[in-house]
């Protein structure tokens, strides 16, 4: 009722209840709300809103969307938690940065909390919130110290003993419920579908389809196939909308899940395994449906034309990249009748596809960095760190893919599912340049945005700085996002783009197959877009929240080590290791300045595995 009342008053209603008039006047009693002019008016000494908490602070996002959120103090709520309708005052404190304090919860929105114990209190984990109430004194006596609870934001009843801190095992489990996506580790969905088309697939299961992925993969989304007498490329990609309904209950978790997460040791799945793994998945030798694009390319490896159907596949070998890397350099390795087959188009194959990549990149980028993947043992504590560079054979599955993804948004309306990134802003340039400069490459700002990048990818081609001026680069980048209209994608250097080939993985590329199949365009594609495109970054933010805490185990195993690393921001002193763990990230508690990638060796002070922070001290 009373976000109803404060709603009415602040669109200047005053259709009024007697009910809520009685409300009005207990609040005009407090002076909270006033009578002007027969209007009821909020006082300007008092807001209302919904309350948000970010990890130091917390904010009223105020019910009149034109206003300023205010900045209110995380350790004062008043009883007050996330999403709950507030009343705040004003006040003036010109020794505090916080200009307004809760002094009332106007309507609780009851949730649930992850907290820990320690000592004589109960903490929030994401938030580092210390809960005060006569029921939480209860449970610092009934649990350990660094029990991990989840518990009621009103009640504070317990609903689930989650573990102790000190078990690695739970580390998911944290990540998952800090931002809200402990449904991903779900999977009681029922998958009741066959194949049985009775429509007329193209049917392709003589053609020589191969795979080409990660050596540990499940899930094959794609499969490749070269003409190469007639020029003619096949890019067979799994027919996830034959099996996935729109509408449908696996519809509906697929959409709510977005995109599939891959934590360092397994892969929550956007579908359930019975698809992702199985029936959608390009199996080797197992007949699959396929969404198919064959794409005619000219005497100069351009696309002249190209067409996209429904086809039956017959993957005829699944190869891992490390195998084609062997083959493209010269190592056949023992083959088989049906691998020599499939040889004798790939490495032409791939000599046209460094053909398309050259010219791609006259428009695009080329960023050659390393990617760290986290390894675990089967206690879950880190391992190794396994590093992963672009070879051949990823650039040419790339290429191939590019292609196929381009080719599908060429074949929509204007109104469609384009993914989209927007040149960097020249703030942001400006920076680049300034932080280049100092590491002495002496850039200036060109003419374009492009000829500024190319210019400094140019400098410091294949020298010590390379990788860590292409990290640069790429942080100031804006985000690529999806969209219904389209703008162009900067980073790739294409005019129109799309996500065509991963429907297996990317709710995007289901969306994209319908509308290929059916030419409609669904109602709420603009809510579709912005919905992956924000969980797409928070699945990003999971992932990472993991891999600190994985790190943070680590060196809390070796607090007191020497280690080596380099200086990723002067402002927040934050170093990265670059040979023990590679990743790792540390702010340094006794910082005197530095340049930006000067290394240097510290030492490992304090880690807290509640919030993954890991603290080192430079041996100077």
């Amino acid at each position: 009722m009373l976000k109803k009342i404060f709603t009415k008053i602040i669109n200047n209603k005053n259709d009024f209840s007697q009910e809520e008039k009685s409300v009005i006047n207990e609040f005009i009693k407090k002076e909270v709300i006033i009578l002007k002019n027969d209007k009821y008016e909020i006082s300007s000494k008092y807001r209302v809103g919904f309350l948000k908490i970010e990890k130091n602070f917390a904010l009223l996002k105020d019910l009149q969307s034109e206003l300023k959120d205010i900045k209110l103090d995380v350790t004062e709520l008043n009883g007050a938690y996330n999403k709950d309708f507030i009343l705040v005052k004003r006040v003036f404190n010109p020794r505090s940065r916080f200009k307004a304090k809760i002094i009332e919860v106007l309507d609780s929105n009851e949730s649930d909390l992850l907290v820990y114990v320690n000592a004589k209190n109960i903490i929030t984990i994401k938030e580092q919130i210390i809960l005060s109430n006569k029921n939480i004194q209860k449970l610092t006596k009934t649990y350990n110290n660094f029990d991990v609870l989840l518990i009621n934001s009103k009640s504070f009843e317990v609903l689930k003993v989650i573990g102790n801190m000190s078990d690695p095992k739970i580390d998911e489990t944290l990540s998952l419920y800090i931002y809200n996506e402990i449904h991903r580790a779900k999977f009681d969905l029922d998958v009741n579908v066959s194949m049985n088309d009775t429509s007329n697939r193209v049917d392709l299961r003589d053609l020589a389809f191969c795979t080409i992925d990660p050596a540990s993969a499940k899930d094959h989304d794609d499969a490749i196939y070269f003409d190469k007498d007639a020029n003619v490329l096949y890019i067979a990609i799994a027919d996830v909308s034959y099996f996935v309904q729109e509408g449908s209950i696996l519809d509906q978790a697929a959409f709510k899940k977005a995109v599939s997460m891959y934590l360092p040791n397994k892969v929550l799945p956007m579908l359930p395994f019975a698809l992702s793994e199985e029936l959608c998945s390009l199996v080797e030798g197992i007949d699959r449906y396929a969404f198919v694009f064959k794409i005619h390319l000219d005497n100069n490896y351009a696309v002249r034309k190209s067409e996209v159907f429904e086809a039956l596949i017959n993957s005829h070998k699944k190869f891992s990249y490390e195998r084609i890397d062997r083959l493209l350099e010269g190592h056949k390795d023992s083959s088989d009748a049906v691998e020599d087959n499939i040889f004798e188009y790939i490495t032409p194959l791939y000599d046209i596809t460094k053909i398309i990549r050259a010219r791609r990149l006259k428009t695009g980028y080329d960023f050659r960095t390393k990617e760290h993947r986290l390894v675990l043992n089967n206690k879950e504590f880190l391992d190794h760190i396994s590093t992963e560079e672009s070879t051949a054979s990823h650039q040419l599955v790339e290429e191939c893919m590019l292609l196929a993804n381009i080719e599908a948004s060429k074949k929509v309306s204007q109104t469609s599912i384009y993914r989209v990134h927007e040149e960097p802003t020249f703030k942001d340039i400006a920076k680049l340049i300034d932080d280049v400069n100092v590491l002495g490459l002496k850039v200036k700002l060109a003419s374009t945005v492009h000829e500024t990048i190319e210019k400094i990818q140019k400098k410091v081609f294949d020298t010590s700085l390379e990788e860590q001026v292409n990290e640069l680069i790429i942080q100031a980048q804006t985000q690529a996002k999806y969209s219904s209209i389209n703008t162009g994608h900067f980073g790739l250097g294409f005019k129109s783009y799309s996500h065509f080939t991963s429907p297996i993985r990317r709710y995007s590329d289901l969306v994209l197959h319908r509308m290929l199949k059916t030419r409609k365009i669904p109602e709420n594609i603009d809510e579709i877009t912005e919905h992956i495109s924000k969980e797409e970054r928070i699945v990003d933010q999971v992932v990472w929240n993991l891999e600190d805490r994985k790190y943070a185990r680590w060196a809390y195993e070796n607090i007191g080590r020497e280690c080596k690393a380099c200086i990723i921001d002067e402002d927040r002193a934050m170093a990265k290791f670059y040979e023990d763990m590679p990743g790792l990230r540390v702010s340094i508690d006794n910082y005197k300045g530095a340049k930006l990638f000067t290394k240097l060796k510290v030492i490992i002070k304090d880690v807290d595995l509640v919030s993954g922070k890991i603290i080192v001290s430079i041996k100077y």
